[in-house]
């Protein structure tokens, strides 16, 4: 009897040894998946910084303009930068500065026609449809006819009316 027990607490003690074994490799594949993802959130943290650091660099602010009013620089600058990221094919991006050309100079009819056409790009008709009437319809001083008698087409090509 005691030498079954004896080859029992051997044969436990070395099952115990081997899955010991077993788990720590286990264990150490882990940590290391740890690290490498780590690693990995480490590099992804510096480039959100790094991106963070260059869209508060930008060349222009989207901040309002009084009532009426239009700030020409700033919305050449989103035009180009919308021009950019439209020929890279990166349509939202694209949009995103385009509705700060709008937002610098709402009367614009080359800024509202911009947006009207990306609005149509990425398949969003009533907004497509909305900005193309804005810019139907700009006059004043300055007013781009060229860009006004686009967005009228444009609105014939939809089967809208402007």
């Amino acid at each position: 009897m005691f030498k079954r027990r004896a080859a029992v607490s051997f044969a436990a003690s070395i099952l115990a040894a081997i899955l010991t074994g077993c788990l720590q490799g286990a264990i150490d594949a882990n940590q290391r998946q740890l690290q490498d993802q780590q690693a990995q959130l480490d590099q992804l943290k510096q480039q959100v910084s790094a991106l963070q650091n260059q869209h508060a660099s930008a060349s222009y602010s989207t901040s309002a303009p009084t009532p009426g009013g239009c700030d020409p620089a700033v919305m050449a600058a989103a035009t180009r930068k919308g021009g950019d990221r439209m020929a890279a094919g990166d349509t939202i991006k694209a949009l995103g500065y385009y509705q700060d050309a709008v937002t610098a100079c709402p009367t614009s009819a080359q800024a509202q026609l911009n947006l009207a056409n990306t609005y149509e790009t990425i398949g969003d008709r009533p907004q497509a449809l909305q900005h193309y009437r804005l810019a139907a319809s700009a006059n004043g001083p300055g007013a781009d006819a060229a860009a006004t008698q686009k967005a009228r087409e444009a609105l014939t090509r939809m089967g809208a009316s402007s």
